[in-house]
């Protein structure tokens, strides 16, 4: 199982009739049919829900099968979990000589290096030592790490130690003691496969959650681009904040706020800064990313790791939708966003 320490925060999924309820409307009563399914993946719980004028019993079968088993294929590829899945193999590859990848593989570790440089670094699938370290890891034994371990670490830790050749299909490691981990990124990877198993079945419209990995085509039951919600950064129950709608776009959250510990009065999150090998310690408590794929969504939320100015900057000079969520000294929660996100239409939520 590909369980991910740093997994993203939940992602609501607000369905057509409570939120039309939540607007003081009523729902329609000429809505589409929605079959809705569910399992467990990579350490979390999965739902998608399928709508469309002609939802057979083969048909719905056939979607909660091929979605099970595109989310499976990836886990099994992708688990750090399992000894013998082809990403623990290649972590235990005792060499620097080349390691032949299969295409998923190969096509999830050539946008990691793409997110890796347009970030700055701020996404990194070798940073899991570190994670490990502070315990985020399996087992969850927090504990702050002192200075001298986090320099040892620095050996293991960063991109550029992963070569990979695109054209011979293989990943080769700088140092053999170079490990990745692709919980950052895998779940979403898993929804843009699960999707493609939708879209063979002629599936049009439907929205797959994977652990707050979303994707979406088409519409909801009333023909209206999905809703989707942003939840309120804070302990407790959760609630949402923003809701933004979506049709053929995917969103993924990072937050600073449901995994972390204390220690004499000082707060550590699980979001580990790749160039400190520490817990990041800005005012940016969530990060929610729009993208065209989940995969992409999923790792473009490492720019939480960047604070609130540079990864702002960063998000507009690419081009990329990201609502930021700041907490104040004081408590005090604020938002902003980036043109393109702004351009969706979203709009805060209220009850």
């Amino acid at each position: 199982m590909l369980i991910s320490p740093r997994r993203r925060t939940f992602v609501g999924v607000l369905g057509a009739a409570s939120l039309l309820t939540a607007c003081g409307q009523t729902y329609s009563p000429h809505a589409r049919p929605m079959a809705e399914f569910g399992g467990l993946t990579m350490g979390s719980i999965y739902t998608f829900k399928i709508t469309g004028r002609h939802l057979s019993q083969a048909l719905q079968s056939a979607a909660r099968d091929t979605v099970a088993t595109a989310l499976a294929a990836v886990d099994t590829a992708m688990s750090t979990h399992q000894p013998q899945s082809e990403l623990s193999r290649f972590n235990a590859h005792p060499t620097t000589l080349p390691f032949a990848l299969s295409p998923d593989l190969l096509t999830v570790f050539a946008l990691a290096r793409q997110v890796s440089v347009s970030t700055g670094g701020a996404f990194d699938v070798t940073v899991g030592p570190a994670v490990d370290a502070w315990g985020f890891g399996p087992g969850r034994r927090e504990r702050v790490v002192g200075d001298g371990e986090v320099a040892r670490l620095e050996r293991r830790v960063g991109w550029q130690l992963l070569r990979l050749d695109e054209r011979a299909g293989t990943l080769a490691k700088v140092r053999p003691q170079v490990r990745a981990d692709l919980s950052g990124i895998a779940k979403g990877y898993g929804v843009d496969k699960a999707a493609q198993a939708l879209d063979t079945l002629g599936i049009e419209h439907y929205l797959i959650d994977a652990g707050g990995e979303v994707r979406t085509r088409g519409r909801n039951p009333e023909g209206r681009p999905w809703q989707v919600a942003i939840e309120q950064p804070v302990d407790g129950p959760r609630r949402p904040r923003y809701v933004v709608p979506l049709s053929d776009l995917s969103i993924a959250t990072s937050g600073d706020y449901r995994i972390f510990f204390e220690r004499d009065g000082r707060r550590y999150s699980h979001e580990i800064n790749p160039a400190t090998g520490r817990p990041i310690a800005n005012r940016l408590t969530s990060v929610s990313v729009v993208a065209s794929t989940g995969a992409l969504a999923d790792a473009m939320g490492k720019l939480i790791v960047l604070g609130p100015e540079k990864g702002y900057a960063c998000a507009v000079s690419q081009g990329v939708a990201a609502h930021f969520i700041v907490r104040e000294a004081n408590g005090t929660l604020h938002d902003f966003m980036t043109p393109a996100f702004a351009a969706l239409g979203g709009r805060p939520f209220r009850t």
